[in-house]
């Protein structure tokens, strides 16, 4: 759901930034938000939307700076009597003169201690009495979306995305002047990219027709390839696609900070990224910036101890094995696993109802695994005859906390408690607390098993740590190869991946043929590029619409990445803007020779 009340980060200080450089190349003198005190008696021309007006006398014209209050004196009976027809949203233009609000101050607003006193107000544009939405005011979600040109004049949406410009400048500026990295561009139009995320076909026309284009999930391929080209250092900011649906964290299209470097190792481009975070950290979140270098903690560890391998580190809950404490449940039920995580203080915010949910949406998934939930201050666990206080003492749970038990498969069970600890920090409110914990996940499994055969954890091109590496001509043991991945996590989201390459062309084609048995045809090009002299090589890209999401929340993982991007699709993929997709004309689809069947349904966009 699109939060209505995003954070404002930039609000002051954007503001008192707004100076005559924003008045350059523009038909006015100042800026709504830049006029203080020092300011009156100077004669000034503003342009802007009419936000507000009361008593036939006073409005407030807001820009994309600030907003500041004007008023008609009533020697200006002419301009009273047009303000009184000005629609809200209408364009005009304010010439006048900045005096003092005397007593009337208000400390709301930067610009409260001065006002204009109109003597022209030139009507530019008028907008309709009717508006779908006032910026600001209470709206559908479908609403903001269709008219998301009326809701980014509200100052959330505007600060946000000077936040992202600001945020992805900083970026620039240390990888090209301080770490000399290239920012390279690489092609939207490619083809499939096999073991990874589905993605969208673009079809091709004339001299191509009949043939499809792939839009990339990343520029993985391109990137390496750059290595091998001898680039040494390339960022992008890249455009990536996804036929995959909309969540809250992600969008069919989106933004990467992408990044890749020779001669490195998985140390180097840690530290890379930690360096690039804390130099470009925002200047109004300081009380906020992170010490690097980061926590890690291996992937093992990360699914024992918390059952993902995204941890929200605000949560202070871990999981504990208790099989020894509930050995009926492994004989009655054949689980090789009973474990538990005690929820401090979390009682009093749980009642059965969201108890009843949280059962119905675990449930809901395969790995799911038995689970229960107690309250601490209850003397009756499962049955009659347990020593409920020992098994309480040995499991440190006290009458305000929550026990959630599970029991069943191993991997079951510590998904199921992983979920739980979500779900009822969300229930306490831990998931919106305003704090930013960044932490390393290292040592993932290589492959992974789906459906009787092997595929990768991430993606074909990771390559095996040193130490595992034999292991890969083993056909008992790959399930235990570990891979050269990383992921950064930041409250439980995760902002990135990446990973060191193979670098070797043969062992590339071996994987791909042999452990995957992909068809490596459609990567021949890599594959003999990596055969022609491919230095040692890794990157990482940083999903920026997720990690401003954060920022814009001070840490908050309710926030959406529609907030942080000007144009976002709903959850169902669509523009509801413009009504995009569209159905192809006919002409267009027999340019490109292709048939579509179109089935009668009607989409219905409801994004909660």
């Amino acid at each position: 759901m699109l939060q209505k009340n995003v954070s404002v980060l930039f609000c002051r200080s954007i503001r008192r930034f707004a100076s005559s450089l924003s008045n350059i190349y523009a038909n006015r003198t100042h800026t709504c938000g830049e006029l203080r005190s020092s300011h009156i008696g100077v004669k000034v021309s503003l342009s802007g939307w009419l936000e507000f007006r009361r008593m036939d006398k006073f409005l407030v014209l807001r820009d994309a700076y600030g907003q500041v209050q004007a008023y008609i004196p009533e020697n200006q009976p002419e301009l009273r009597e047009m303000m009184k027809e000005l629609t809200y949203e209408s364009v005009l233009r304010l010439d006048g003169i900045v005096r003092s609000r005397g007593k009337n101050v208000n400390t709301k607003m930067p610009t409260g201690e001065v006002e204009i006193e109109v003597n022209s107000i030139n009507l530019i544009n008028e907008a309709p009495k009717a508006l779908p939405l006032r910026p600001g005011g209470d709206a559908s979600e479908e609403t903001r979306l269709k008219f998301r040109y009326l809701d980014l004049r509200t100052p959330q949406m505007q600060e946000t995305l000077r936040l992202r410009s600001r945020l992805v400048h900083d970026m620039r500026r240390f990888l090209v002047e301080k770490r000399d990295f290239v920012d390279v561009e690489t092609p939207i139009l490619f083809r499939r990219t096999p073991g990874g995320a589905a993605e969208f076909q673009v079809p091709a026309p004339k001299p191509n027709r009949g043939r499809c284009y792939s839009l990339p999930q990343s520029p993985q391929q391109f990137k390496q390839l750059l290595m091998v080209g001898g680039l040494d250092r390339y960022f992008q900011i890249a455009r990536c696609f996804r036929d995959e649906g909309s969540k809250i964290d992600r969008q069919p299209e989106f933004t990467q900070v992408d990044l890749e470097l020779s001669f490195t190792n998985q140390e180097g481009v840690i530290k890379l990224l930690e360096d690039l975070i804390v130099e470009s950290w925002p200047q109004p979140l300081e009380s906020f910036r992170p010490n690097a270098p980061f926590r890690r903690i291996s992937y093992n560890d990360a699914m024992k101890l918390y059952g993902t391998d995204k941890p929200d580190l605000r949560i202070p809950w871990k999981i504990q094995d208790a099989s020894e404490l509930f050995p009926h449940l492994l004989t009655a039920s054949s689980s090789s696993t009973a474990a538990c995580v005690v929820c401090a203080d979390a009682a009093a915010s749980v009642t059965n109802k969201i108890k009843q949910e949280w059962k119905r949406l675990i449930e809901m998934n395969s790995r799911s695994a038995k689970f229960a939930i107690f309250d601490g201050s209850k003397e009756k666990w499962f049955k009659e005859g347990h020593n409920v206080e020992e098994i309480k003492r040995k499991l440190n749970v006290g009458s305000n906390d929550l026990c959630v038990i599970s029991w069943g498969n191993e991997e079951n069970v510590l998904y199921t408690l992983g979920q739980m600890r979500n779900h009822v920090a969300e229930g306490c409110g831990l998931r919106k607390k305003q704090q930013m914990e960044f932490l390393w996940v290292v040592d993932f499994p290589l492959f992974v098993e789906e459906e009787g055969r092997l595929v990768s954890a991430h993606h074909p091109f990771t390559a095996p740590v040193a130490e595992d590496f034999a292991l890969l001509r083993d056909q008992e043991r790959r399930k235990s190869i570990r891979g050269q991945h990383y992921d950064l996590v930041l409250n439980g989201v995760e902002l990135g991946g990446g990973s060191i390459r193979i670098h070797n062309g043969q062992v590339q084609e071996y994987v791909l043929n042999e452990i995957l048995q992909e068809d490596h045809t459609e990567l021949s090009h890599l594959i003999e590029a990596l055969k022609h002299g491919a230095p040692p090589h890794g990157g990482f890209a940083i999903g920026l619409d997720r990690y401003v999401a954060l920022l814009v929340g001070k840490g908050d993982t309710s926030v959406s990445v529609r907030e942080t991007i000007a144009f976002p699709k709903s959850h169902t993929g669509r523009d509801v803007m413009s009504d995009a997709p569209a159905i192809p004309t006919q002409k267009q689809l027999d340019k490109y020779g292709f048939a579509f069947v179109v089935k009668d349904e009607k989409t219905t966009e409801n994004d909660s």
